[in-house]
This record gives C-alpha cells, sequence and structure tokens, in this order.
C-alpha cells in the first residue's frame, strides 16, 4: 500500500505545511503576549545629583525639572497619544537600584502589567517587589539574569 508519506516530495510538502501551520500559531501566541511598549526612564547614580543635572542643562540643553529631566513624545503616528519618558540621576548611595549593585536603572514602560507579571512569574523571572499603584501609573521591580534591577512602568490612561 502506498501513502502520502512515501516519497521525499510529499514528506516535503507534508513538513511545509506543518511548519507553516507552527508558525502561524507561534505569530498568534506571540502577538497576545506583554510586552514591552518603550523606555520609561534612565536613572544613574550620581555623586552630586543637582551638580550633573545643571550640567546636562547647561552643556547639553536638558529641560530640567526637580526630578532630572522629562522627554515627550507620541505613541501614535497621529500624534495624539502623547508619552514621556524621564532621565534622572540619584544620589550615589541610594538605596532605590538595591539589590542590584549596578550603576543605572532602566524603567520600561509595559502594557497590561499585571498580565505580564503572571508569565514572568511562570518563567521563573525574580521579582523584586510587589505591584505599586501611584496616580500616574503602576510598577513592579524585577532583575535580569546578570542582577540588574529593572523597573517595569505601566502608565495610567
Amino acid at each position: 500500500m502506498v501513502t502520502i508519506f512515501d516519497s521525499f516530495a510529499n514528506k516535503k510538502i507534508l513538513l511545509n505545511i506543518i511548519l507553516e501551520k507552527f508558525s502561524l500559531l507561534y505569530t498568534i501566541s506571540t502577538l497576545n503576549m506583554k510586552k514591552v511598549t518603550g523606555i520609561g526612564g534612565i536613572f544613574f547614580k550620581s555623586k552630586d545629583p543637582k551638580a550633573i543635572t545643571a550640567w546636562y542643562a547647561q552643556n547639553l540643553g536638558l529641560q530640567t525639572n526637580p526630578y532630572g529631566a522629562t522627554f515627550e513624545w507620541y505613541e501614535d503616528a497621529e500624534g495624539k497619544k502623547k508619552a514621556d519618558t524621564q532621565w534622572a540621576p540619584f544620589g550615589d548611595n541610594t538605596k532605590y537600584f538595591e539589590p542590584s549593585t549596578k550603576e543605572f536603572m532602566i524603567n520600561y514602560r509595559v502594557e497590561n502589567l499585571e498580565a505580564l507579571v503572571e508569565e514572568l512569574k511562570a518563567s521563573g523571572v525574580t521579582l523584586v517587589d510587589e505591584i505599586e499603584t501611584f496616580d500616574y501609573g503602576k510598577f513592579i521591580h524585577i532583575l535580569d539574569p546578570e542582577g540588574n534591577k529593572i523597573e517595569l512602568w505601566e502608565p495610567m490612561g
């Protein structure tokens, strides 16, 4: 008895069909995956945060505020959904970056923080704390495999 699997050409066709179906399923699953949508902030340690902020304002033209500098941009092509990225020096003795020993921390903007946290837990990612909610968004901190503390932020609205 001869079957569809008996010729090399038929095996190749079947393999291509299987790969196409797998690729489609993979694409659908990754579309549902929660993700980073941008950089929310760059934070670094400084011996004198006020002086370094003034230096960046004077020499690089940053429009500074009490928290560092805020860069505004738009999330959509129509220019209707405003977003921002925060730049901020912290004192070199700050505990905010702990347990990491690094001199910096990156804040990533995310969508649906609760769902992302569940995916991170399932993947065995180290959560440093619990989700906290403020009037400007929800936050949680995680560690990457090299011990870098990462701040995840879901902006409000």
